[in-house]
């Protein structure tokens, strides 16, 4: 089954463009709590969604689900996710929660009216994660590699999918049948670690959701309709072809990425350092 496909946007005209080209979940990023602090050595983008982006991309959408990243848990919590659902989200996903007993509380305030969508990017989570999948209501659970790896004090975000912490995360969420997905990814051939060797892990793992990352298309540059069009079509286009073509091939093709994998994480992370010193 081919990934579903989330891109963060709070731009209409570009999740208009993003949900033609098969793009399955548009992303505003309400988050803002901690996140400068936690990543501010980090080449990332800090949101300036708003709650009303909320209703204007619901506006926009014809296909794809809207996903909504409230705040962490906070006094708040309840009136930011009624908001949420309220203005048109099929998802609400919850980031940087640490037990089951946070999750829980997420899940009795969303209450049933949208799928919930847990991040599980902190290390007491991914330490949680047998108790964290074993709720009832978890619709879905994402791996956080961006914050998780910095809570490791890891150097680069894939060393999780290297050293076998995003395998033992999946088979934990796995056992009891809730959907999952990790990291993002960039055009096929890009990025530091290319994406189609992460796409291959998602096969291998099972894993059924993707981010398009930034690298993918950065929303923040402005650009032509025409040209960005153009960089979803064939972006798309290369990803689900590759998906396919992974659909008939053997358990040693994927063994063999896998490997493939942790070598050139290996590679990364040793120029990264050298880099940094």
């Amino acid at each position: 089954m081919p990934l579903k496909l989330m891109y963060i946007t709070n731009k209409p005209g570009i999740a208009k463009i993003a949900e033609e080209n098969t793009v399955d979940r548009i992303w505003v990023d309400l988050e803002t709590m901690g996140k400068a602090e936690r990543q501010r050595f980090v080449n990332s983008v800090k949101s300036n969604h708003t709650m009303e982006d909320v209703s204007v991309i619901r506006s926009a959408l014809t296909k794809a689900h809207l996903l909504v990243r409230v705040n962490p848990l906070h006094e708040g919590s309840a009136c930011e996710v009624d908001e949420v659902i309220a203005r048109g989200a099929d998802i609400v996903m919850l980031p940087m929660f640490e037990t089951a007993d946070d999750a829980k509380r997420f899940i009795d305030l969303v209450g049933g009216r949208a799928k919930t969508l847990l991040l599980a990017e902190t290390r007491n989570a991914e330490q949680n994660i047998d108790a964290i999948a074993a709720l009832d209501g978890v619709d879905e659970i994402h791996i956080g590699l961006n914050d998780l790896h910095l809570d490791h004090g890891m150097t680069f975000m894939f060393e999780l999918l290297a050293d076998g912490t995003v395998e033992r995360m999946a088979n934990a969420i796995k056992k009891r049948g809730i959907p999952f997905g990790f990291g993002g990814i960039a055009r096929l051939d890009e990025g530091l670690l290319p994406a189609r060797h992460i796409i291959t892990e998602h096969y291998r793992l099972g894993s059924s959701m993707a981010i398009l990352s930034r690298s993918f298309y950065d929303s923040w540059v402005e650009a032509e309709p025409e040209e960005i069009r153009s960089i979803f079509h064939y972006g798309m286009l290369e990803i689900r072809d590759l998906e396919q073509r992974l659909a008939d091939k053997p358990d040693a093709y994927f063994e063999e990425n896998r490997r493939r994998v942790a070598n050139e994480v290996q590679t990364v992370v040793k120029a990264l350092k050298s880099r940094k010193g």
